[in-house]
């Protein structure tokens, strides 16, 4: 009998050491140290083995909680899920890291990440062929850009992400204010004069500044005009005749009207 189980007992322990043959809650790195959990973490992230990536460092952060390391896994598991597509599993784990490490120089990553994946969100591979006019794509997503951009570029002046912010902060508000325009324009289109000077209104006061306000300005004047307000329209014209003289609807205007707006008042007898 005894025999037996000792035969037994072995087949058992060859049959676990044949390779294949490990058990299913088999862990092979149940031994590795946290030094070389995250170095083959990166390792995995630099080949694009984004899914493996991510394992590494959970696998890191789940047993080495504290220290550098741990830090360092919970910025790289939200590139990781970034650039392997899950972009609401990376704009959550940059959630939490601003979340606990709200004081830490790399929080300005977090935020960084963070705006860009918000940025490019909405955008698909049909897009690489025929590319979506970004003041066509989602606002709330790119207000929420914007937000996280302003966040690096006020409270992280100094970070190495700063400069980058800093562009697309102007990039982005050119865009939304070329939005507000196209909805204002929408507008004019259908006879709704009064959103249409509205919208503009909304346009010249959060987005001073960028380019399509010219544009803008003379369309609240079309539609001032078209609501009976001549005096409105007149004072907007005025502002745009100041500050972009050359604007193309400035030369539909009949050519007196500039001189008699210039004129010196009469003589009294």
């Amino acid at each position: 009998m005894l025999h037996r189980l000792a035969v037994l007992a072995a087949v058992a322990a060859a049959t676990l050491a044949a390779p294949g043959c490990a058990p299913k809650d088999y862990d092979p790195t149940a031994d590795w140290s946290k030094e070389r959990l995250y170095d083959e973490a990166v390792r995995s992230m630099e080949a694009a083995e984004f899914e493996q990536a991510i394992d590494y460092f959970e696998t890191l952060e789940a047993r080495y909680p504290f220290g550098p390391l741990a830090l360092q896994a919970q910025l790289r598991i939200a590139y990781s899920y970034y650039k392997y597509g899950e972009d609401e599993s990376a704009i959550a784990a940059c959630d939490r890291f601003i979340k606990l490490h709200p004081t830490s120089e790399a929080v300005a990553y977090a935020y960084y990440l963070r705006g860009l994946i918000r940025y490019q969100q909405g955008s698909s591979v049909f897009d690489r062929f025929f590319p979506r006019d970004m003041a066509q794509r989602d606002q709330h997503a790119l207000r929420q850009a914007f937000s996280d951009f302003k966040t690096v570029v006020q409270e992280h002046p100094d970070s190495e992400y700063a400069p980058d912010a800093r562009k697309r902060l102007v990039y982005l508000r050119n865009q939304m204010a070329r939005h507000e325009y196209e909805v204002a324009e929408f507008y004019m289109g259908y006879s709704a004069y009064t959103a249409a000077v509205n919208r503009v209104d909304y346009l010249l006061e959060h987005y001073d500044g960028a380019p399509i306000i010219p544009d803008a300005l003379a369309l609240q004047a079309r539609g001032y005009e078209a609501l009976g307000m001549q005096d409105m329209a007149a004072d907007t014209r005025r502002i745009l005749r100041r500050n972009w003289p050359e604007h193309e609807s400035l030369a539909q205007e009949q050519p007196r009207t500039a001189e008699a707006e210039a004129a010196p008042p009469p003589q009294a007898d």
